[in-house]
């Protein structure tokens, strides 16, 4: 059976002509690196190296030896290599800026990737800051932000839809919804109970605008929770309405907890950004991260 480890030992003995140093680049002693050569050897059928006054000379078998095997060695090396800088970067705490309107389907993602994570719950321009200025090792943005200091990716894109519990009867709505009367439409949505995570109502006004081209619903939310995740749990219980993005709404719509009422095709796509500053030595880590986010809004 092949020993991997005789073939690294190998490599060594041949780049450096020398038992000795081959033994301390590998944190071996020199009797196990002739002992290594020498069952290597007897697998092989073929005298490998030649003594010398000083270190070994590599024959004509061993050079061909070398040619055969180098660049599979060296690809395996690369591959472990990078296995074990992946698996040094997940023991290593990461800071993460993300809104708190993202953090349930997209931040909590990003747990199974990493032991160590604080997170810092702001918005787009805020967490910019925090980059920019490296309090912030990276951050989840709805906003490009393109300067020479900063390093950004597009991760995907986000819509805001809306949805309701699955004991609201919305028969009527759907109704009215063919028939494409705004009017009636608006109507409808007005004598329902609403949830808003913000009681601003942003969700609400920015849905209404392009559904509506309105700037604001004439209803009130009748439910202010500053927690989206907290707000659709709280909604897949009762009867009522909101408005979040389909990232967030997704998860409860597979869960068969909530059930999409209205995807306006009028409502804009929002690109989503990782964004890192430059020469921050998190390269590794910005891959990982971005691939996550990709798949997460995929």
């Amino acid at each position: 059976m092949v020993n991997l480890e005789w073939y690294r030992t190998f490599k060594s003995v041949y780049k450096n002509g020398n038992f000795s140093v081959a033994a301390k680049e590998l944190f071996i002693s020199q009797p196990a690196v002739s002992q290594q050569i020498s069952m290597l050897e007897a697998h092989v059928g073929y005298k490998l190296f030649n003594r010398k006054s000083k270190g070994v000379e590599a024959t004509e078998y061993a050079k061909l030896l070398n040619n055969l095997i180098i660049d599979a060695l060296d690809r395996l090396e690369n591959v472990e290599n990078g296995f074990r800088s992946k698996a040094q970067n997940s023991k290593r705490l990461i800071s993460v800026g993300i809104s708190k309107n993202l953090f349930s389907s997209l931040g909590n993602s990003l747990i199974s990737k990493f032991d160590f994570i604080d997170f810092t719950f702001s918005e787009n321009e805020t967490l910019f800051e925090l980059i920019d200025s490296k309090k912030l090792d990276f951050a989840i943005v709805s906003k490009r932000f393109d300067t020479f200091d900063t390093v950004y990716e597009l991760v995907g894109k986000i819509k805001l839809v809306m949805v309701t519990s699955l004991q609201q009867d919305v028969a009527t709505f759907h109704e009215k919804l063919k028939s494409d009367n705004l009017i009636e439409i608006e109507q409808w949505l007005n004598e329902q109970k609403w949830y808003s995570h913000d009681a601003r109502i942003p969700h609400i006004k920015l849905f209404w605008l392009h559904a509506f081209n309105k700037k604001r619903p004439s209803m009130v939310a009748n439910y202010i929770i500053p927690s989206v995740y907290e707000m659709l749990e709280i909604l897949s219980k009762n009867s009522g309405i909101a408005i979040t993005w389909n990232c967030n709404a997704n998860q409860f719509i597979k869960e068969n907890k909530l059930k999409l009422l209205w995807e306006n095709e009028k409502m804009p796509d929002v690109d989503v950004f990782l964004l890192t500053a430059k020469n921050n030595n998190l390269n590794s880590f910005f891959e990982i991260i971005s691939n996550e986010l990709k798949e997460s809004l995929a």
